[in-house]
């Protein structure tokens, strides 16, 4: 009886691995980093990430100038300059009525806000107008960055077929999208032209 119930485990778990895949790809036409993520899933929800991410300001710069998060994730703003720093949004996605300013607080402070719209979020601020940084906020935890070739890979995507978009910082706002279809392994390109 001991050896029945490992084995009905392994075959639970073989049948829900089974039912998932990896979209590998690559995104060409695009210089630096790009963040590629599968949109919205009809019926499905997710539950925010209890995890924080984190972005600092030090040297006069967001670290990470590029940080990817799934929609509902808090995000803790720290500052480890030995001046203050200001951190602000004039919109997510172009929408001026998500844009927000958290304010200017001093070294060795944190402000924390929790991101429950999707987009691409600019990072601004006041203080030092040379700084820039991004967040692109995910509607799923599905999502990479891509290496400096463009390539990505994206684990445990449950099948079926779906909306791949990708952002890079050149466009600023815009993304692109492409149809998967995920059975199993999946390949996708995407271009930004």
């Amino acid at each position: 009886m001991k050896h029945i119930v490992p084995a009905v485990f392994v075959l639970l778990i073989a049948a829900v691995a089974a039912q998932a895949g990896t979209i590998h790809g690559k995104v060409t036409g695009a210089k630096g980093q790009s963040v590629v993520y599968v949109d919205a899933i009809a019926g499905k929800t997710f539950p925010a990430p209890a995890q924080h991410a984190e972005v600092n300001q030090k040297g006069l710069m967001f670290m990470p100038h590029l940080l990817v998060v799934q929609k509902g994730t808090t995000v803790d703003f720290k500052n480890e300059d030995s001046v203050e720093h200001n951190v602000f949004w004039p919109s997510i996605s172009g929408n001026k009525s998500l844009g927000h300013n958290m304010g200017t607080w001093p070294r060795g402070q944190q402000r924390s806000f929790k991101f429950d719209a999707t987009g691409i979020v600019p990072l601004l601020c006041n203080v030092h107008p040379d700084m820039a940084g991004y967040i692109v906020v995910s509607p799923t935890p599905y999502f990479a960055t891509t290496d400096k070739t463009g390539a990505f890979t994206i684990a445990n995507v449950p099948n079926g077929t779906y909306k791949l978009t990708a952002w890079n910082e050149r466009d600023k706002m815009r993304t692109h999208t492409v149809q998967i279809t995920v059975s199993g392994d999946a390949t996708a390109n995407i271009p930004m032209k």
